[in-house]
């Protein structure tokens, strides 16, 4: 089996293989790989973020929600095996060649962004958290379901530390009537209670992380 990260698009940091365009300026864009066809970026996260935001165009701009209106015209029969690549991407993401994707969701960009990178370079070279900051600066982050999942992350961590007052008095505002009701409280008593509540939460997931 070969190497993916000897292949052409490894080497560009360019795993879907995006033609060059002067017209696209792409975010981390270089150039023209030498004497190719090929877009050249600076590093390999913001390559699958080209992939990435390219795969959305598609839903949007041109109506492509299933794997084989996608690769059809990502990989078109005039110079690919169209229909071996739709059968690949197929079975490498679960998804029928037919079913409706949306492609603005992770569980559904997520697996075809890696199956196309998969197919492109011949094997997968990269770290599950390197084609998840990709999808972050396309704008589909990995979903955060928890605190915990949250404090684990840069990214998290960077959100609650600044947020926390924010978020705390976006939460006190929508429970502060309820809280006034059961209590017989002011409202603004209820909001101030909540807040208290939400950053000492938040202080404490930060000093749990800090203590790790």
């Amino acid at each position: 089996m070969s190497d993916p990260k000897q292949s052409r698009g490894y080497r560009n940091r360019n795993p879907g293989n995006i033609d060059f365009n002067e017209r696209n300026r792409w975010q981390g864009q270089t150039g023209r790989e030498p004497e190719g066809r090929f877009a050249q970026f600076d590093s390999h996260e913001n390559g699958i973020r080209a992939l990435a935001a390219l795969l959305t165009t598609y839903q949007d701009r041109h109506g492509l929600r299933s794997i084989r209106g996608i690769v059809s015209r990502w990989a078109p029969g005039n110079e690919n095996n169209t229909e071996a690549y739709i059968a690949r991407v197929s079975r490498l993401t679960g998804f029928g060649p037919a079913e409706r994707l949306d492609l603005h969701t992770y569980g559904h960009l997520r697996p075809l962004v890696e199956a196309i990178i998969t197919h492109e370079l011949g094997g997968q070279p990269y770290a599950a958290g390197v084609i998840d900051e990709g999808m972050r600066r396309a704008g589909v982050p990995r979903p955060v379901t928890t605190a915990a999942q949250a404090a684990s992350t840069g990214t998290g961590r960077g959100v609650i530390a600044g947020t926390a007052v924010t978020g705390a008095v976006a939460v006190a505002v929508q429970a502060a009537p309820a809280i006034s009701a059961l209590n017989g409280l002011d409202w603004r008593v209820g909001i101030a209670l909540v807040a208290v509540a939400g950053a000492a939460v938040v202080a404490f997931v930060l000093s749990r992380r800090k203590e790790a």
